[in-house]
């Protein structure tokens, strides 16, 4: 007799977008789950991303999609009730924004995700919740002691960010993703949620719109293929470890699969050591990788900008085993190869409505 499998219905808050749509994409292939995105499509291009899951969703029934907003309580309940597993990837990204509208950047980041937790809590099911936060949690780790050498600044400690690294939350952002982290959190030990954070460094990868604010990767080689000048702010020594998106999504299976283990747990996660990169060394990636040079032009550090920021992932490898199959110069190339695709298909003109949150109560949760 054929064994069943546990029903999977996978709620994506954020779905529409880069690492959402790649996580969407890997459950309608790879799993029976029915998949439901929920996005106010307020990101240029990701109205793309969404014809291309409807693509590959077999039958179409297995993909659900609402347009709306996080901070939309009663909408965030109503998708929440029927969920075995929520991923949280929809934020508000951009440190400047932050600096500029930090109420804005708030009611997303923290509020839309106490909106989410609070209907789990009150659905009854125990969903497992995986929830994306940042390294800008640690601050600007100001106490690294840093020499730079050829195109990159080296640790005078060779180690990668552990979670042991005390928070310090810096600028808005890094206050509003660091408060929905600690709930996610503390919702495990409060109320038994089996609840997951992931403190991600650079991710890159198929499918991402970069820009200046967010997906620097993916924004350098998509100026560098289209001709258009960036903004560098510093001396282009600064390190990050890059982690492509397939390597990510690979890590949300393992930490859901062993569920037991992971469950309340706080990871980072990134590319590590080996995929560690600075800022000058990604433009030579790129043209060695495309023959095209990239124009760039810089301006003073912003504050509270990583001059070094390296993933110690090791507490996720021991946990699941995980660690990252592909190196920078395969992720380049894999955004590279998806550009070009791109480029080939003709893309319909569409409006991409942008949801106003309706700040309605949460219905009463049943008895």
């Amino acid at each position: 007799m054929k064994k069943l499998l546990p029903f999977r219905s996978v709620l994506i808050f954020g779905g529409a977008g880069f690492v959402g749509s790649n996580w969407a994409s890997h459950a309608l292939k790879n799993t029976d789950a029915r998949v439901h995105i929920f996005d106010n499509l307020s990101r240029t291009g990701v109205q793309r991303n969404l014809d291309w899951l409807r693509q590959e969703s077999n039958p179409p029934e297995r993909l659900k999609i609402t347009v709306a907003d996080i901070r939309d309580p009663a909408a965030v309940y109503k998708a929440v009730a029927s969920a075995t597993e929520i991923y949280h990837f929809a934020a508000q990204v951009a440190v400047t924004s932050s600096v500029c509208d930090p109420r804005n950047d708030f009611e997303v980041n923290a509020f839309g995700t106490l909106n989410i937790l609070e209907a789990a809590r009150r659905s009854g099911r125990q969903p497992f919740i995986l929830f994306t936060s940042t390294n800008k949690v640690y601050g600007n780790l100001a106490e690294k002691q840093l020499v730079p050498m050829g195109k990159r600044y080296s640790a005078l400690d060779s180690k990668g960010v552990n979670e042991s690294q005390p928070l310090d939350l810096y600028s808005p952002y890094g206050c509003s993703k660091g408060t929905a982290d600690q709930y996610v959190h503390d919702y495990s030990r409060m109320f038994g949620l089996p609840t997951v954070v992931f403190r991600m460094s650079c991710i890159a990868g198929p499918r991402q719109f970069g820009n200046e604010d967010q997906g620097w990767v993916a924004h350098f080689l998509h100026s560098a293929l289209e001709g258009k000048r960036v903004t560098i702010y510093g001396d282009g020594r600064q390190v990050r470890d890059v982690l492509c998106v397939h390597d990510l999504v690979r890590a949300f299976e393992q930490v859901r699969a062993q569920i037991e283990k992971t469950a309340g747990q706080i990871y980072n996660v990134g590319g590590g050591m080996h995929n560690s990169v600075s800022l000058r060394e990604v433009i030579g990636e790129i043209h060695e990788v495309t023959g095209k040079r990239l124009y760039i032009e810089t301006q003073p550090p912003r504050p509270g900008d990583q001059l070094y920021y390296v993933t110690d992932f090791g507490k996720l490898h021991k946990h699941t085993g995980w660690k990252p199959q592909h190196n920078v110069r395969q992720t380049i190339e894999a955004i590279y190869n998806w550009w070009k695709e791109q480029r080939e298909i003709p893309q319909p003109v569409r409006l991409h409505p942008i949801v106003q949150p309706i700040l309605a109560p949460l219905p009463e949760a049943a008895s």
